[in-house]
This record gives C-alpha cells, sequence and structure tokens, in this order.
C-alpha cells in the first residue's frame, strides 16, 4: 500500500519525524502535524514543504495545558495513516504524591488521546482502507518503580487499543499497536544502556515493510521476550528496576 496522507499526533518525536521523512520519500505528499511546539515543528514542516514540495497543516496543541478538555471528539478528516506518538514520562518520584504531575502524566499519555482515538477509529471509517499506528510502550506491560504512573497511563492506552484492534478485526482499517523497548531518544536518554537502545530511524524502517500490519507489536522483537520474563519476575527483584 501507498501512503498518500498522514494525519500525526505528536509531530515533534524523533519516531514521528523518521516516518514522515521516510514516507515523503516515498511519495506522501499531504501531511497534518500535530504539536506543543511550533517552533519545533517548524523544521519538519520546513523540510517536507521545501525538499517534496509537500501540503503541510498544522495544529498546535499542550495537552500539558490544565485548562484542555474535549466536551465531545474533534472532526478528523479520512487519511491513509493516523500516527500516534505523543506522550511524556514525566516525573514519577514528583507523582508519587503530587497530584498535579500524576494528572498531567496520565492525561498525555492515555485521557486526551481518547477522544482522538474514538474520532479516528469511528464505524465510517471501518471499511475504508487506512491505518492507525499507536505508541504505547512496553512499561505498560509491568509496574516497576522507576515509571509505574507513566506506565498505568500507557496500559490504559493499550488496553483501549487492544479493544479497538479487536472490533475492528477484519475489517480494511488495520490498528497497530506499538510497543517499543528504549529508543535512542531525549526522553530515554540516560534510563537504559545503549545496546538496549534502538534507533528511531531503525523503527521506522521496520514499520514500513508492512504498512498494512496489525495487532500488537514489541520493538525491537527481542522486548517481547525481556518482558515475558518481568512480567513473572517476583516483587522483590521488580523492586530494583
Amino acid at each position: 500500500m501507498k501512503i498518500k496522507s498522514i494525519f500525526v499526533l505528536g509531530s515533534t518525536s524523533l519516531i514521528a519525524k523518521e516516518l514522515c521523512l521516510a514516507l515523503a520519500k516515498e511519495g506522501c505528499r499531504k501531511f497534518h502535524l500535530i504539536a506543543k511546539d511550533s517552533k519545533k515543528n517548524n523544521f519538519l514542516i520546513s523540510q517536507l514543504r521545501c525538499e517534496f514540495k509537500a501540503i503541510v497543516t498544522e495544529e498546535i496543541i499542550n495537552f500539558e495545558d490544565e485548562s484542555l478538555s474535549f466536551e465531545k471528539p474533534p472532526v478528523i478528516e479520512d487519511y491513509d495513516l493516523y500516527l500516534v506518538t505523543i506522550g511524556t514520562l514525566g516525573n514519577n518520584e514528583k507523582a508519587f504524591n503530587n497530584v498535579k504531575e500524576f494528572n498531567k502524566i496520565t492525561k498525555v499519555n492515555y485521557i486526551c488521546l481518547i477522544p482522538w482515538l474514538m474520532s479516528i477509529a469511528n464505524s465510517e471509517r471501518i471499511n475504508k482502507k487506512s491505518n492507525l499506528w499507536v505508541f504505547s510502550s512496553v512499561a505498560a506491560d509491568r509496574g516497576r518503580p522507576s515509571n509505574y504512573i507513566y506506565g498505568a497511563a500507557k496500559a490504559g492506552l493499550s488496553t483501549y487499543c487492544e479493544g479497538l484492534i479487536a472490533k475492528f478485526h477484519g475489517s480494511e482499517f488495520k490498528i497497530r499497536l506499538i510497543k517499543p523497548g528504549y529508543m535512542l531518544t531525549p526522553m530515554s536518554e540516560g534510563k537504559a544502556p545503549k545496546f538496549l537502545c534502538v534507533k528511531p530511524k531503525v523503527v521506522a524502517k521496520h514499520l514500513l515493510r508492512n504498512k498494512r500490519k496489525s495487532g500488537i507489536e514489541y520493538l525491537p522483537w527481542w522486548w517481547f521476550l525481556i518482558m515475558q520474563i518481568i512480567k513473572i519476575l517476583p516483587s522483590k527483584l521488580i523492586s530494583k528496576l
């Protein structure tokens, strides 16, 4: 399948940038980019417009804004691919006894994404040939002291998307839940040894090999094995992770 248009929620993430540029090289010419930082977003917009003559529109939305709320799902037009990469690690230690920080982590990684997912994966789109790729995290698979609040929010997102995958099974609308391990991004810097980290460009290349794939996918694949071990470890060992 050739992707000619893409809707991106979280376009300043490195994986979103790599995917957009890779798709532009393949002929994608319509982009709608949503991010909270206009200055950072403009780097990608300029590149897409100048190098590939793409049609690019943008929205600036700060999902950390406490006043942000959705009474109904936003209206989203048809695209070949919907990409959701937005997220924040936040400060897990601070969120342990700080409701404001807890709410920020939960809101950005889960609660604020649901209205958008409701609008994207709706009953009208179920038989349209397009794709939804949602980035969750391996942190959703087991609560660990270092990031269990972030993991809990991602677990909520994962469960919601797993339900969508089952609901849309067999339809033309393909849903892909992606659980990456550590990637070489500012969010994971200093939190994992480099040999466990993968470059966003490598992840993007893998995803584009099979654009119509659906279901749950760990990246790299060996993170599935790692998480199966972590899920059965006793709590006394998990307490050290």
